[in-house]
């Protein structure tokens, strides 16, 4: 079959550079030389010659999933070789991570990183169940780190004199400087009369950046055991 059947603007080109880099906005490309981790299931191609390892959560990922009903399951990309990673068409995009800074994102939204990244799981202070789970992954150290959302992500800068409110649904991450606390926007009066359904908020102050995706999450239903 001739390739000029193809659309060049679908056709994959050769990588430019080892590591991760974004490719039709859809999905990540990632030039493997040795070890990085992604989400399970999140491989949609890979060439090469690449194995995959499944790895566990560990006591903070079980922790999170018995009390949310949400985690992270991991999987280990090891060899040389390349992989892409997608999770239902949301669009893709890369934070750097620099030393002596920590990035706070929402377990959902992680696609892929590098293996030289450090992850734990941690409360998301001030908001409890309502922002959008009791836990959130922090990443720490030196090295990219892939993330997804519906929609093109908003960033917005924060500052000590502009905090910023943030639909609990819609919040992606946030990072190192940032101090997070819950807003009612509405009296309970209010409330009680229906409201605007924008009740409670996740208020960031401090300086830094949060990075908001333009839609809200959609409910989960409940898995069946």
């Amino acid at each position: 079959m001739k390739g000029d059947l193809f659309s060049s603007e679908h056709m994959v080109r050769p990588a430019s550079a080892p590591g991760m880099s974004v490719e039709n906005g859809k999905c990540i490309r990632y030039v493997v030389n040795g070890e990085m981790l992604a989400r399970q299931g999140a491989m949609v191609a890979h060439r090469g010659a690449l194995q995959f390892e499944r790895k566990s959560q560990g006591v903070g990922g079980m922790l999170k999933r018995a009390v949310t009903g949400e985690g992270l399951p991991l999987m280990a990309v090891r060899g040389q070789g390349e992989a892409w990673f997608a999770h239902e068409a949301q669009n893709c995009f890369v934070v750097d991570v620099e030393p002596g800074d920590e990035f706070t994102v929402n377990g959902r939204n992680v696609l892929c990183f590098d293996a030289s990244l450090s992850y734990r799981i941690s409360t998301v202070k001030g908001a409890g169940i309502t922002g959008g789970g009791l836990f959130n992954s922090v990443f720490s150290g030196h090295g990219r780190l892939g993330l997804m959302c519906d929609g093109d992500p908003l960033v917005f800068p924060v500052s000590a004199q502009y905090p910023v409110y943030v639909d609990t649904d819609a919040v992606v991450g946030w990072t190192t400087g940032l101090q997070t606390s819950l807003h009612r926007s509405q009296s309970i009066g209010s409330m009680l009369r229906g409201g605007s359904g924008e009740a409670v908020q996740l208020m960031l102050s401090g300086e830094g950046h949060v990075v908001v995706r333009p839609s809200e999450a959609t409910p989960q239903k409940p898995q069946q055991h």
